[in-house]
């Protein structure tokens, strides 16, 4: 693993650590003693072909899938007895764009907002700011892929989770939503939140405490 030094990272306790994690999928191995931590100011990308274990690992971490073997703590205690509260800190956004095609882009943040008991904002004002103007009142099933992306992502600008878990948020975007993403990434990591993300697209801007951990691909 690259590892960087930051000013957090110095002090800071660590907010997810994995011990010897392995993973199986249909009698393969994907992964096995894998281990990592992650501490606020830090961003720990994922990197391995595809079919490697990087999504697999990123719902290990989420806490949505189990590992076969291995232990992940929450500020040092067992993930397992702190699942409320590390949900609660915790925003994750999967390959798939995670959003609700029947509703609007304005609907979907309503329900994001009441769902994660977040106070009211002017979400026109952001999705407008996301290159959304005009269109927050249409269905999501009639937005192009770039949209329903960026729908989806408008959910790091709106929560007050301090650990973000991205699986490839760069896809379909062009270049203009991504260098904007990346710059919305250094401005979270700088407030002390902490990002893991697995992405095929570069990471163009400087990161101060910018971890590689890379799966590699087991026939």
């Amino acid at each position: 693993m690259n590892i960087a030094q930051s000013t957090f990272a110095v002090t800071a306790p660590v907010l997810l650590s994995a011990q010897g994690l392995s993973c199986v999928k249909q009698d393969r191995v994907l992964f096995e003693q894998l281990s990592l931590q992650l501490k606020p100011g830090e961003l720990l990308q994922i990197k391995g072909k595809n079919g490697a274990g990087k999504s697999s690992l990123l719902r290990i971490l989420a806490g949505l899938a189990r590992p076969d073997e291995g232990e992940l703590a929450y500020l040092t205690q067992p993930l397992s007895t702190q699942l409320a509260d590390y949900a609660a800190n915790l925003c994750f956004i999967g390959h798939q764009s995670g959003i609700h095609e029947q509703l609007t882009a304005l609907e979907n943040m309503q329900f994001w907002r009441a769902a994660a008991e977040l106070r009211a904002v002017d979400d026109y004002a952001l999705l407008a700011a996301l290159g959304l103007a005009g269109l927050e009142d249409i269905p999501c099933k009639m937005l192009s892929a770039g949209q329903q992306r960026r729908v989806s992502l408008a959910r790091l600008w709106a929560t007050n989770a301090q650990i973000w878990i991205l699986d490839e948020p760069f896809t379909a975007l062009d270049q203009s939503a991504i260098s904007s993403l990346q710059q919305h990434f250094i401005q979270h990591l700088t407030q002390g939140g902490a990002i893991i993300l697995t992405t095929h697209q570069p990471l163009t801007l400087d990161y101060h405490a910018l971890h590689a951990l890379e799966i590699q691909y087991r026939w």
